[in-house]
């Protein structure tokens, strides 16, 4: 398996932020659709075709910040590639099933990464690590700015961008935080959270967006209106939300230490054992153990290791692992090098 080092490179977004622990990463998300083409799901082969080489083509050309943007085309990546750009966040997993010509443009640090031919035309994503919306929102209205001096997008005054999806139409923006929450689940308090936030025009899904499952005590929270509230107000609303998210869960957090000091601590300790010294570690044990210990070591209970939560996280899914040892695995193989590699991680504790 010959590999792509711009794939192998840390993303940005996996960094760690010791200012806003729960908040994993910041993202803002574009959609945008030429004038005058039907939307992706109603083009033929050769239109689709087209549209992905003319707008590839502006990608390429465009330098932001002295960074220049990587092409990939979805037919010239293995399965096992496309994978990785998804655990990665990079892309959907809709575009990865999605039929016909696309592909997406990457920055050197993964910020920036642009579809093409997903749902819309041209979805702009901007993550960065931590809280950080506004900055997110800055860079994406800068590529969004490029590509527009180039590019007619399909918009009209009384509507705003035209999207395939009618919930998308006016900004096409949607703005998430990836938020940490293992306090809140072990109170049970999470799903009162949840409620709360559906009725405050916010989306809650889990680690892969639409469909996906909260693995690891880790949500997407985003907004689900673009229409009529302007990319600003969307972003202090969601700013203003995430405060509070990070409140009730410092709170939990406190009450955990409060109420059951000698049962957190065993939790977070089994998980940093397990860790340690298991032999075979499936996906979904490793994303709840390590959930536990990035609690243990932000309550600093245990001592924290060199690589960042995140990145942990993300290298040990299956494609990522696979990827990095250049080769392809059944799924106990899989299970028994995510313990290899969980042992030697947690060896390099500092």
């Amino acid at each position: 398996m010959k590999r792509k080092e711009h794939l192998l490179k840390n993303s940005d977004w996996m960094k760690e932020s010791p200012d806003t622990p729960v908040v994993l990463s910041s993202r803002i998300r574009l959609a945008r659709n030429l004038e005058g083409v039907p939307f992706p799901q109603g083009l033929s082969q050769e239109a689709s075709q087209d549209i992905e080489q003319k707008v590839s083509g502006e990608l390429e050309s465009m330098t932001i910040d002295q960074d220049k943007l990587t092409y990939y085309s979805m037919k010239d990546l293995t399965p096992i590639e496309q994978y990785v750009l998804m655990e990665k966040h990079l892309i959907s997993p809709a575009l990865v099933n999605s039929r016909g010509s696309r592909g997406v443009a990457i920055n050197s640090d993964h910020r920036i990464s642009v579809m093409i031919n997903e749902e819309d035309h041209l979805r702009i994503q901007v993550l960065l690590p931590g809280d950080q919306l506004k900055g997110a929102y800055l860079l994406a209205n800068t590529m969004d700015d490029k590509l527009e001096e180039h590019l007619e997008f399909a918009y009209r005054e009384a509507k705003g961008y035209l999207t395939a999806c009618p919930t998308n139409v006016g900004t096409g923006m949607r703005a998430s935080v990836m938020v940490h929450m293992p306090a809140l689940v072990m109170t049970n308090r999470v799903q009162q959270l949840l409620g709360a936030l559906n009725h405050l025009g916010l989306a809650v899904r889990g680690l892969y967006g639409e469909g996906s499952q909260a693995f690891g005590h880790i949500y997407q929270v985003s907004n689900q209106i673009t229409l009529g509230k302007s990319e600003e107000d969307t972003i202090t609303h969601l700013e203003a939300v995430t405060r509070q998210i990070i409140e009730q869960e410092v709170h939990a957090r406190e009450g955990l230490v409060r109420e059951a000091p000698l049962t957190l601590e065993d939790k977070v300790w089994r998980a940093r054992g397990t860790l340690e010294n298991a032999r075979l570690l499936s996906s979904e044990d490793a994303l709840q153990c390590l959930s536990l210990d990035r609690l243990g070591v932000d309550m600093g209970i245990l001592p924290p290791h060199q690589q960042s939560f995140s990145t942990l996280l993300v290298e040990t899914l299956p494609a990522s692992l696979q990827y990095g040892l250049e080769r392809e695995l059944s799924p106990e193989q899989r299970d028994e090098e995510r313990a290899s590699y969980m042992r030697k991680a947690m060896a390099e504790a500092k």
